[in-house]
This record gives structure tokens, sequence and C-alpha cells, in this order.
């Protein structure tokens, strides 16, 4: 009964978490969503000054219109900002526990699996515990890869609009509607539109060092333990020999003695060697 109810308390923990992530991968879409709709704006505008508006017109009005409309992108733009600040300070905490448990979870099922492989375990295994195995690391690592993708894409949105801003610059001469670009790309300079977890940034290359640091500690993890079973491997080894040297000792050259003396050297040495054996055994996985 307790058991059962453990299992059902994982799986509903398990479903929140995966709720909430999908709650923080919507909300950065939405913003990426936002960033994009300012991006367009302003090229619309640079195609509606150079294409659309006569030049006589454009110095004598001083566009209006233009100034009203940038002011607009700078506020919208300016709470948007404030908006990515808020969504890292509500969900920094859910992001390292989902990236923490993520790469931990990953290495060591790795792991033991690697372990039992070398035993001759999971050869042993049916399917549905190999199914089980592939979905299990499936679902860790495109849990992680969404979360990474949304914030990689919005990062991006948001870095092109300092592009656009200064394209825009470029191709327009008016003094006021170059201040107000002026200021508006001095605005996105102070703004951090990163979406980050207490200092961690969540980009393309926080999974890239992910996959990298998971490759080199199951490296790592399988060195040592091709290294324990040489160790072990050697040990029985010579264990062996000693036994076969104390057969032949009592076979070959002393049974006279053997039968008088009952050879305490002998049964101090197997004694030895039988503690060294049991040492040795434990040392050794299960198989």
């Amino acid at each position: 009964m307790i058991f059962g109810l453990f299992d059902i308390f994982r799986v509903v923990i398990s479903l929140l978490a995966f709720q909430m992530d999908m709650l923080y991968i919507n909300c950065v879409c939405v913003l990426k969503a936002c960033f994009k709709e300012i991006n367009d704006n302003i090229e619309n505008l640079q195609e509606f000054v150079m294409n659309n508006i006569p030049k006589r017109i454009y110095h004598e009005q001083k566009h209006p219109f233009l100034l009203i409309k940038l002011k607009a992108l700078k506020k919208q733009h300016l709470m948007i900002s404030d908006t990515v600040q808020m969504l890292n300070m509500i969900f920094s905490l859910h992001l390292l526990a989902t990236i923490a448990l993520s790469f931990k979870q990953i290495i060591f099922y790795l792991y033991f699996n690697v372990i039992q492989w070398q035993n001759g375990i999971s050869l042993n295994r049916d399917r549905i515990y190999n199914i089980y195995f592939i979905s299990f690391l499936i679902y860790y690592f495109l849990r992680l890869t969404m979360i990474v993708w949304a914030c990689e894409t919005g990062k991006n949105e948001a870095t092109k609009t300092s592009t656009t801003i200064h394209d825009v610059l470029n191709s327009i001469s008016d003094v006021q509607i170059k201040d107000e670009l002026n200021l508006f790309s001095l605005q996105i300079l102070h703004c951090n539109n990163t979406f980050s977890a207490k200092g961690l940034t969540v980009d393309a290359t926080l999974l890239t060092t992910m996959v990298s640091s998971v490759s080199t500690y199951i490296l790592i993890l399988i060195q040592f333990l091709i290294i324990t079973h040489s160790c072990d491997k050697a040990c029985f080894k010579e264990i062996n020999n000693n036994l076969e040297n104390l057969r032949e000792l009592m076979v070959n050259n002393l049974r006279q003695i053997y039968h008088e003396q009952r050879h305490p050297f002998l049964l101090i040495k197997l004694k030895a060697l039988k503690k060294q054996h049991l040492m040795i055994s434990d040392t050794v996985p299960d198989a």
C-alpha cells in the first residue's frame, strides 16, 4: 500500500513538473512573438519611409506619425523586457531543478545500464525493459531540448531588434527620427533579454555543454569500471595461481610430510586466500 502511494506521488510530481515546463515554454513563445511583432513593425516603418512617401513631404512634415509609432514601440519593448525579467525570476528555481534532474538522470541511468551490459544482465532483459530505458532517455532529452529551443529562438528574436533598428538608422536622414531610434537602441543596450535561471543562461550553448559533459562523465565512469574489473580479474588470477602452487607442493614434493605435520603453513595460506577472495568478491557488483 505504501509502495503504491509512493508511486502515485511520483507520477503526480512528474506530471506537475512537465506542466510547469510547458507553461514556461508557452510564456517564452508568447514573448518571442511579441519581439517578432516589434521587429516587423520597425521594418514596415522603414519601407513606409523609403518607398511610399515623397521626399518633400518627408522633410516638411517630419513624420509625426512615425515618431508616435516609434515611441509606442519603444514603450512596448520596455514592457516586454520587464516581462522577461519577471519570467526569469518566477521560473528560475524550477529551471535549475529541471536542468539538474535531467543531467543527473541521464548520466546515472546510462552508467547503470553500461554496468549491467558489461555484467551480461541487460542481454537477458526483455523487450519491455529496453523500450522503457529508451523512452526514459528520450523523455528527459526532449524535455530539456524543448526548453532550450524556446529560449534560444526567443533570445535570437530579441537580438534581432537591435540589428533592425540600425538598418533603419542607415536608411533614414530625418534628425528627429534618428534621435528616437538612437534612444530606442540605447534602451535595448540596457535591457538584458536573455532567458536565464539564477545566472545560468538557457540557450543552445547550455545544451551543447551538457551533452559534452555527459559524454565526458560517462567515459570517466566507464574507465573506472574497466579499471575495477581489471583489478578484480588480476586478483582472482593471483588466487588461482597460489592455489595451483599449493596443490603442486602438496602432491609432488611433501606427501609424507603432509600426512605427518598437517602442513600448518598450507592451512595459514589457505585461510589467507579465502579471506582475500571474500574481500574481492565484495567489491564486484552483483551479477
